[in-house]
């Protein structure tokens, strides 16, 4: 079981949740993709479910509950007057989805501590589940501060932080982001896991699974070698 989280909206979860899921595959497990929540999709849209299942065809893609407006999970809910989908909930549907897959991916929406529902966060179905939490950042000048609060807020509740990743490295790198690769663990003492190029979600299934493998480390917690950017 690993948690997918983001310093923040817009910063490359879903990309990074596929990238993860196509190593898995290449490895021979079978792999599930949770998303408790989707907002600002219409019924019958795609949402990002479609977009991991494009990129990794074959694995098991479950949303619990989706909401039109673009906003918190919780906010989201209770605009559109239905019901919200509380950390329980996702837990169970994580530890159900786990009875028969090697590798369940639970991706949150928006960043750690946005509310789910009125009982609480993704920090919350992490605590539940036992689970590692992936930690997706931005590349550029800001995401330190971004990242170390998220770090913190890890520690401040006894969870394991898997590492970090950068959702989308930019094709022509400024300097913060240069100087972030040696910082962003650092500051926050945990590993870089790697970095996902900018557009990579454009591509078709068997060269983002080629270009995840040489983007990321094989899996949480083995090292990662920036050399490859």
């Amino acid at each position: 079981m690993l948690i997918v989280t983001g310093t923040g909206t817009g910063v490359g979860k879903t990309v990074v949740t596929a990238a993860v899921a196509a190593l898995a595959v290449a490895r021979g497990e079978r792999v599930a993709v949770l998303k408790p929540v989707q907002t600002g999709v219409a019924p019958g849209e795609p949402g990002d479910l479609a977009h991991v299942a494009r990129l990794v065809p074959g694995i098991t893609c479950r949303e619990l509950a989706r909401y039109p407006e673009p906003l918190a999970p919780a906010t989201a809910a209770r605009r559109a007057g239905m019901p919200a989908v509380p950390p329980a909930a996702v837990a169970a549907a994580g530890r159900e989805l786990a009875g028969s897959h090697d590798l369940v991916l639970v991706e949150g929406a928006g960043g750690l501590l946005v509310r789910m529902s009125e009982d609480g966060t993704l920090a919350d179905v992490a605590a539940a589940l036992d689970a590692p939490v992936l930690v997706v950042t931005a590349a550029g000048l800001g995401t330190l501060n971004h990242t170390v609060l998220t770090v913190e807020a890890l520690r401040a509740r006894s969870l394991t932080c898997a590492g970090l990743v950068v959702g989308a490295w930019p094709a022509v790198p400024d300097l913060a982001a240069e100087c972030n690769l040696a910082d962003l663990p650092a500051v926050t003492g945990v590993a870089l896991l790697g970095a996902l190029p900018e557009g990579i979600g454009e591509l078709a299934p068997a060269e983002f699974a080629a270009v995840a493998r040489h983007s990321l480390a094989p899996e949480p917690g083995l090292r990662w070698h920036t050399a490859l950017l």
